[in-house]
């Protein structure tokens, strides 16, 4: 009788190296999807896979570098640089079809699933956020072998880079939901999946105090955190804008906040 083996997890080999060389690979790699999308249609998977070893450290964000760019390193937050490149040669017409096919490519692979819960390009709308995590909970085994590498000085177990992410999130969503942060993440998702405008804003308005309340830069804090102007604010916003907070992703609803925040600022203290 054999012991099964766990799955060995592979990520694209030009992710790892020094800065300036995943910089270069990254505008190759990304000129060869746009070819092969543009040619048949599809993505197909990275040219050279390079295996994780369990307990190696990945950079998922450039605050973790510590200026260490020379240094070889699983740097994953470089990835994002792929996405600058894919686009030269396609027709503005197809670049949107072609950048929701590339997720949908991604998402279906341990490293684009990753990468797109820990640094989620726009659009942040609960549906697309849902889908998103969704992916990672499909790869969350394979996925807890490394380490994370978020902020300088720390690093991660998967379990703590979600809890530091998305807690806030999945309380707003699952008010005392589960402990553990994997179970909490699967019933966010699904509550997520489909919820309508005013579940998104149920969730956006018990995550927003929270949020307000450790951000010193915001000079209106007391507005911010009151119910009624929230609730204004929030049915307000154009339904592109409201879909770009729906799933309460916290650095998108803090941005918002900033805007909210400049704009109570500027009514104060009106140009002459």
């Amino acid at each position: 009788m054999t012991s099964e083996q766990a799955p060995v997890l592979g990520f694209p080999a030009w992710l790892y190296g020094t800065t300036a060389a995943i910089l270069r690979k990254a505008r190759t790699e990304g000129r060869w999807w746009a070819r092969e999308y543009l040619e048949t249609g599809a993505f197909p998977q990275p040219r050279q896979m390079r295996p994780v070893s369990p307990g190696e450290v990945l950079v998922m964000h450039a605050g973790a570098e510590d200026f260490d760019w020379a240094h070889p390193r699983w740097r994953v937050h470089l990835f994002a640089e792929v996405s600058t490149h894919l686009d030269e040669g396609v027709q503005k017409e197809e670049r949107q079809r072609m950048e929701g096919a590339f997720e949908s490519f991604c998402l279906n692979t341990p490293w684009g699933a990753l990468y797109h819960a820990v640094s989620p390009p726009p659009p942040w709308s609960a549906a697309r956020m849902a889908n998103r995590l969704a992916s990672l909970l499909r790869f969350w085994d394979v996925l807890q072998a490394p380490r994370y590498a978020f902020w300088s000085g720390k690093k991660y177990t998967l379990e703590e880079l979600m809890e530091d992410l998305w807690r806030k999130t999945l309380e707003a969503w699952c008010p005392g939901g589960p402990a553990a942060v994997r179970e909490h993440l699967a019933l966010t998702v699904e509550r997520m999946a489909h919820a309508t405008r005013e579940e998104c804003q149920e969730a956006l308005l018990r995550l927003i105090p929270v949020l307000v309340e450790g951000d010193n830069d915001l000079k209106h804090s007391e507005v911010l955190r009151d119910p009624g102007f929230l609730r204004e604010r929030l049915r307000a916003l154009p339904p592109e804008k409201f879909e770009d907070v729906s799933s309460a992703e916290k650095y998108s609803v803090a941005a918002q906040l900033s805007a909210w925040d400049r704009e109570l600022e500027q009514a104060q203290c009106p140009t002459e």
